[in-house]
């Protein structure tokens, strides 16, 4: 069973959001918080008043729209979760199922960057998705 949703207060920080009339700078492989909103059925959410759930970045078209896929720390396995290590040691997964494209204006903070290493075995892991 599915948890009530109340999209009446997410449209009001969607509006903010929208009404930015600036992008943060970004790069593939960064992490950051971003602010995924109140999504449909089993798309992540993001949490607390600005709904942020931290993103990594897998590719950036250009300065407004980019590829990301969200975080998670909670101990999961299987094909749609790859592990990821920071630079400063954190860790978590990655939720590649929930691969999905943004606007640049719903980055919030930038919170660490992987290495190079790290983000090519996420991108093979994607290819990989998309090849079945």
């Amino acid at each position: 069973m599915e948890l009530e949703k109340d999209f009446s207060i997410w449209m009001p920080v969607k509006q903010r959001i929208q009404d930015k009339n600036s992008r943060p700078f970004y790069k593939a492989g960064e992490i950051w918080w971003c602010s995924l909103g109140t999504n449909i059925g089993s798309e992540m959410d993001g949490k607390g008043e600005e709904y942020w759930r931290p993103v990594l970045i897998m590719k950036d078209f250009n300065h407004c729209v980019l590829w990301c896929v969200p975080l998670t720390k909670q101990p999961k396995e299987g094909k749609y979760y790859v592990s990821l290590s920071l630079k400063d040691g954190t860790g978590g997964k990655v939720i590649l199922s929930q691969l999905r494209l943004i606007d640049a204006k719903r980055l919030r903070k930038r919170l660490g960057i992987i290495s190079d290493t790290s983000l090519l075995k996420i991108k093979q892991a994607i290819v990989g998705l998309l090849l079945e």
